[in-house]
């Protein structure tokens, strides 16, 4: 096809940009002519920026979550258990804490020849991601879980020597007491060892490390206050760098001695490079108990249900 004269091009569009204008002032005196749709006009124009915004909003704040979780310190918790009938009501309560928490790991170590249906059921329910496997104690070691907290050392530097994230290894006993602010606020900002009071362990009201310009000078305790890591295994955390960098574990080395301070002791920290936590709270408040359930003598059928 031969191509349109300009003069014609140039006439079309003229008309196009007065047709345009036209349209303009139409769209005007229509709307002076009804002020009520004016109104109507501009009100659509503002709800479609506030939408425009909020979903703007929403793009930015499911971004930022998704950088934050990637980021976010990993905790694991390394938990013997064994049976007793008090057992199941205790591994309820702590599974029932620890899924308030984000990003944890929690390893169960089974005092036993065998896993159990019912503690592997509150596992299940808890929908956190797990690990549930069993041993005995090794001969010659105390009774106490010092076997099976070394078998989930174990675990860790086999299965986290690759781990890119930065995270926190605790031990967190089954029938202790705890507040989700222990995981939040002490055990997720860990970056060498921390430690913290520990409420109602042993003899003791409360212990605690003694800290004066923020470095640890002593121990606050009732039980061997010499000792250079007085804390109670419900006291401390260690980062996973720390973990795979060394062998620590709680060897025959530590049967004769206290077992938290001849483990943290493996680490080579000073102690006045360990960071206490909540000795500068107002209130100062404690938020791990170690607790004990006890068996006062239950006696009794089962009646078909699950109790060990």
């Amino acid at each position: 096809m031969g191509q349109i004269p300009y003069h014609i091009l140039k006439t079309l569009s003229t008309k196009s940009k007065m047709n345009g204008h036209i349209g303009e002032e139409s769209e005007l005196r229509h709307f002076r002519a009804h002020p009520h749709l004016r109104r109507s006009h501009l009100v659509k124009r503002i709800w479609s920026f506030v939408l425009i915004f909020i979903l703007l909003f929403a793009i930015y704040k499911t971004w930022k979550w998704g950088v934050e979780q990637a980021y976010e310190t990993t905790i694991i918790v390394i938990t013997p258990t064994h049976k007793r009938p008090e057992r199941l009501a205790d591994m309820t309560r702590f599974s029932q804490t620890l899924g308030h928490i984000r990003n944890l790991h929690w390893i169960v170590i089974e005092d036993g020849n065998h896993t159990v249906e019912p503690v592997e059921r509150i596992l299940q329910r808890s929908k956190l991601p797990y690990t549930y496997f069993y041993t005995t104690t090794k001969p010659g070691f105390p009774k106490r879980g010092w076997t099976h907290r070394n078998m989930g050392l174990e675990y860790i530097r086999k299965h986290y020597k690759n781990y890119n994230r930065n995270a926190v290894v605790y031990f967190g006993d089954d029938d202790n007491s705890y507040d989700l602010r222990l995981f939040n606020n002490y055990i997720r900002s860990v970056e060498t060892i921390g430690v913290w009071a520990v409420g109602l362990s042993g003899a003791a009201l409360v212990e605690a490390p003694h800290v004066v310009n923020g470095s640890i000078t002593k121990w606050d305790v009732v039980y061997a206050p010499s000792r250079k890591f007085a804390v109670d295994m419900a006291g401390f955390a260690v980062n996973l760098k720390l973990v795979l960098g060394t062998n620590a574990s709680f060897h025959e080395g530590c049967i004769k001695n206290v077992p938290e301070s001849c483990f943290l002791t493996q680490f080579g920290i000073p102690r006045d490079k360990v960071r206490p936590y909540g000795y500068d709270d107002d209130p100062k408040e404690i938020l791990v108990w170690h607790t004990k359930t006890r068996n006062i003598g239950t006696k009794g059928e089962r009646h078909g249900y699950v109790i060990e």
